[in-house]
């Protein structure tokens, strides 16, 4: 039976789900959390150590599930490869599938935590950021293993690039609502139609992280004669003073 400190503990981290989905986490206090969760201010501090390990906990109890089983989608793909690199849908599917599973499951916190993640993923706080980044590294770095053996011809710095824009399409789009009624269209909730969701997203990235070599050398003339005035005008608006002359 759970105890009147793990129901306190809950609490917390449910209210914290709602209040970040809808504030961000500079615009969520404490003080707010507590509030919601029916629960002393000093609660944060006591079963996280303040907000930072609050939100922390909020975002690891379920992507850390989520996180294996994308890397055991992975696993299993690259054993049925044989040593084979995979191909970019394949590594997609692993990303991708689980997300979906977990999507339609209320206990694992369902649409509203992709949601929340999605908002995790763009959201400026340093320390979600941070946090994000270096949990995950290890499952990150798989994935981009994965991907630069299925795009040889792409550099690391350009595809470190690519899989970045990936990433945050996938983000904007688990953060939206608009596009679960999207996805609702074409995947029933037994999740039967889940490859197919797959195969209407895989040509978009996949056109993405497949496209040529951009010309980095090659200046748009508009643009570039836009810039030359704005530095002008502001080399105008303020001269540099001179130097003192010395007494």
């Amino acid at each position: 039976m759970p105890t009147v400190e793990s129901r306190t503990r809950e609490r917390l981290l449910k209210a914290a789900e709602r209040l970040f989905l809808d504030h961000g986490y500079d615009g969520t206090s404490a003080r707010m959390v507590t509030a919601a969760a029916r629960a002393n201010l000093a609660a944060v501090n006591y079963h996280f150590g303040g907000k930072e390990g609050l939100f922390q906990s909020m975002l690891a109890r379920r992507l850390d599930a989520l996180h294996e089983e994308r890397l055991a989608l992975l696993d299993a793909y690259q054993r049925l490869a044989g040593g084979r690199a995979l191909s970019c849908e394949r590594i997609l599917s692993a990303l991708f599938v689980p997300a979906l599973r977990l999507a339609r499951d209320p206990r694992r916190g369902g649409r509203d935590f992709l949601r929340l993640l999605g908002r995790a993923y763009v959201d400026p706080a340093p320390a979600l950021r941070a946090f994000l980044s270096e949990r995950y590294a290890p499952s990150i770095a798989r994935f981009k293993d994965a991907f630069g053996r299925a795009l040889p011809g792409i550099s690391p710095r350009e595809l470190t690039w690519r899989l970045h824009f990936m990433m945050g399409a996938l983000a904007y789009t688990l953060a939206g609502a608009d596009a679960w009624k999207l996805i609702a269209a074409v995947s029933p909730p037994n999740g039967a139609n889940d490859q197919l969701l797959l195969r209407r997203l895989a040509p978009f990235l996949i056109a993405g992280l497949q496209a040529p070599l951009p010309d980095l050398s090659r200046d748009d003339p508009v643009v570039s004669i836009g810039a030359a005035r704005q530095a002008h005008a502001r080399a105008t608006t303020n001269p540099a003073k001179p130097a003192r002359r010395a007494a």
